[in-house]
Protein backbone atom coordinates (compact mmCIF):
# COMPACT_ATOMS: atom_id res chain seq x y z
CA UNK A 1 0.00 0.00 0.00
CA UNK A 2 1.59 3.92 -0.93
CA UNK A 3 0.58 6.14 2.08
CA UNK A 4 1.33 9.73 1.32
CA UNK A 5 0.82 12.75 4.03
CA UNK A 6 -0.34 16.49 3.34
CA UNK A 7 -0.62 19.40 4.85
CA UNK A 8 -2.97 23.05 4.44
CA UNK A 9 -2.98 26.28 5.64
CA UNK A 10 -5.16 29.22 4.81
CA UNK A 11 -6.25 32.83 6.72
CA UNK A 12 -9.15 34.80 5.86
CA UNK A 13 -10.13 37.95 6.37
CA UNK A 14 -13.08 38.81 8.55
CA UNK A 15 -15.60 41.17 7.90
CA UNK A 16 -18.95 42.64 9.42
CA UNK A 17 -22.43 41.50 7.80
CA UNK A 18 -20.75 38.57 5.81
CA UNK A 19 -22.37 35.12 6.21
CA UNK A 20 -19.72 32.76 7.72
CA UNK A 21 -19.16 29.57 6.56
CA UNK A 22 -17.11 26.95 7.83
CA UNK A 23 -16.62 23.46 7.96
CA UNK A 24 -19.79 23.28 5.29
CA UNK A 25 -22.16 24.62 7.29
CA UNK A 26 -23.26 28.72 7.97
CA UNK A 27 -21.96 29.51 11.58
CA UNK A 28 -24.03 31.97 13.23
CA UNK A 29 -21.80 34.91 13.53
CA UNK A 30 -21.80 38.93 13.35
CA UNK A 31 -18.77 38.63 11.14
CA UNK A 32 -18.04 35.94 7.97
CA UNK A 33 -14.45 35.55 5.76
CA UNK A 34 -13.85 37.66 3.13
CA UNK A 35 -12.82 35.36 -0.12
CA UNK A 36 -13.58 34.59 -4.21
CA UNK A 37 -15.47 31.58 -2.73
CA UNK A 38 -17.76 31.69 0.12
CA UNK A 39 -14.24 31.42 1.78
CA UNK A 40 -14.64 28.54 4.26
CA UNK A 41 -11.79 28.63 5.29
CA UNK A 42 -11.50 24.39 7.11
CA UNK A 43 -12.32 23.23 3.96
CA UNK A 44 -9.72 25.42 1.74
CA UNK A 45 -7.06 23.82 4.08
CA UNK A 46 -8.29 20.23 3.84
CA UNK A 47 -8.40 20.30 0.18
CA UNK A 48 -5.11 21.73 -0.23
CA UNK A 49 -3.85 18.98 2.09
CA UNK A 50 -5.07 16.06 0.10
CA UNK A 51 -3.64 18.02 -3.21
CA UNK A 52 -0.33 18.17 -1.94
CA UNK A 53 -0.81 14.76 -0.40
CA UNK A 54 -1.86 13.54 -4.08
CA UNK A 55 1.20 16.02 -5.46
CA UNK A 56 -1.66 17.86 -7.43
CA UNK A 57 -0.69 20.94 -6.59
CA UNK A 58 -2.97 23.59 -4.67
CA UNK A 59 -6.88 25.21 -4.28
CA UNK A 60 -5.32 27.83 -6.00
CA UNK A 61 -4.29 26.17 -9.36
CA UNK A 62 -7.17 24.12 -9.93
CA UNK A 63 -9.94 26.62 -8.81
CA UNK A 64 -8.79 30.11 -9.23
CA UNK A 65 -9.84 33.26 -8.22
CA UNK A 66 -9.67 34.94 -11.41
CA UNK A 67 -12.02 32.25 -12.69
CA UNK A 68 -15.42 34.09 -12.16
CA UNK A 69 -16.74 30.51 -12.57
CA UNK A 70 -15.81 30.14 -8.77
CA UNK A 71 -16.90 33.45 -7.54
CA UNK A 72 -19.45 32.99 -4.37
CA UNK A 73 -18.99 29.28 -4.70
CA UNK A 74 -19.94 26.77 -2.30
CA UNK A 75 -16.88 25.05 -1.31
CA UNK A 76 -18.39 21.92 -0.60
CA UNK A 77 -18.26 22.20 -4.56
CA UNK A 78 -14.25 22.79 -4.53
CA UNK A 79 -13.53 19.58 -1.64
CA UNK A 80 -16.06 17.00 -4.11
CA UNK A 81 -13.52 18.17 -7.32
CA UNK A 82 -10.61 17.14 -4.99
CA UNK A 83 -11.96 14.55 -3.85
CA UNK A 84 -12.78 13.26 -7.78
CA UNK A 85 -9.04 14.03 -8.60
CA UNK A 86 -7.77 11.78 -5.73
CA UNK A 87 -10.19 8.80 -6.79
CA UNK A 88 -9.23 9.23 -10.30
CA UNK A 89 -5.60 8.64 -9.31
CA UNK A 90 -7.06 5.35 -6.76
CA UNK A 91 -6.56 7.34 -3.93
CA UNK A 92 -8.78 7.50 -0.53
CA UNK A 93 -8.43 9.59 2.70
CA UNK A 94 -7.35 7.44 5.64
CA UNK A 95 -7.67 10.10 7.98
CA UNK A 96 -8.23 14.21 8.56
CA UNK A 97 -6.73 16.46 11.57
CA UNK A 98 -7.91 19.62 11.38
CA UNK A 99 -7.57 22.93 13.80
CA UNK A 100 -9.12 25.60 13.50
CA UNK A 101 -7.66 29.07 15.16
CA UNK A 102 -10.70 31.49 15.71
CA UNK A 103 -11.26 33.89 19.19
CA UNK A 104 -15.19 33.64 18.44
CA UNK A 105 -17.49 32.71 17.48
CA UNK A 106 -17.28 29.26 19.90
CA UNK A 107 -16.71 26.66 17.10
CA UNK A 108 -16.99 23.30 19.09
CA UNK A 109 -20.62 23.60 19.63
CA UNK A 110 -20.61 23.04 15.96
CA UNK A 111 -18.28 20.45 15.52
CA UNK A 112 -20.20 17.42 15.08
CA UNK A 113 -22.63 18.94 12.17
CA UNK A 114 -19.83 20.12 10.21
CA UNK A 115 -18.01 16.19 10.44
CA UNK A 116 -21.96 14.70 9.73
CA UNK A 117 -21.42 17.39 6.39
CA UNK A 118 -18.06 17.11 5.39
CA UNK A 119 -18.24 13.22 5.81
CA UNK A 120 -21.16 13.45 3.65
CA UNK A 121 -19.79 15.43 0.50
CA UNK A 122 -16.27 13.73 0.95
CA UNK A 123 -18.39 9.71 0.45
CA UNK A 124 -15.79 9.39 3.82
CA UNK A 125 -16.34 8.12 7.33
CA UNK A 126 -17.19 10.81 10.45
CA UNK A 127 -14.74 9.65 12.47
CA UNK A 128 -11.70 9.85 10.14
CA UNK A 129 -12.92 13.39 9.96
CA UNK A 130 -10.84 15.34 13.25
CA UNK A 131 -11.80 19.15 13.85
CA UNK A 132 -10.08 20.75 16.55
CA UNK A 133 -10.66 24.87 17.27
CA UNK A 134 -8.39 26.64 19.76
CA UNK A 135 -7.88 30.23 20.19
CA UNK A 136 -4.67 32.62 19.94
CA UNK A 137 -5.22 34.23 23.57
CA UNK A 138 -6.38 37.47 22.08
CA UNK A 139 -3.25 37.90 20.25
CA UNK A 140 -2.66 38.64 16.30
CA UNK A 141 -5.37 38.95 13.95
CA UNK A 142 -7.40 35.98 14.91
CA UNK A 143 -7.16 37.14 18.81
CA UNK A 144 -8.47 41.07 17.63
CA UNK A 145 -10.79 38.91 15.68
CA UNK A 146 -9.72 40.59 12.72
CA UNK A 147 -9.35 36.86 10.98
CA UNK A 148 -9.58 32.87 11.27
CA UNK A 149 -6.91 30.84 10.63
CA UNK A 150 -6.97 26.93 10.11
CA UNK A 151 -4.60 24.08 9.40
CA UNK A 152 -4.86 20.42 8.33
CA UNK A 153 -3.10 17.05 7.98
CA UNK A 154 -3.96 14.38 6.26
CA UNK A 155 -3.43 10.93 5.17
CA UNK A 156 -4.20 9.62 1.79
CA UNK A 157 -3.60 5.78 0.25
CA UNK A 158 -3.36 4.17 -2.44
CA UNK A 159 -4.31 0.06 -2.26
Amino acid sequence: MKIRTGFGYDVHQLQEGLPFWLGGIQVPHTHGALGHSDADVLIHVICDALLGAANLRDIGFHFPDTDPEYKGIDSKKLISGVMRLLRERGYEVGNIDSTICLERPKVNPHIPEMQRVLAAVMGIAEDDISIKATTTEKLGFVGSGEGVAAYATVLIHKA
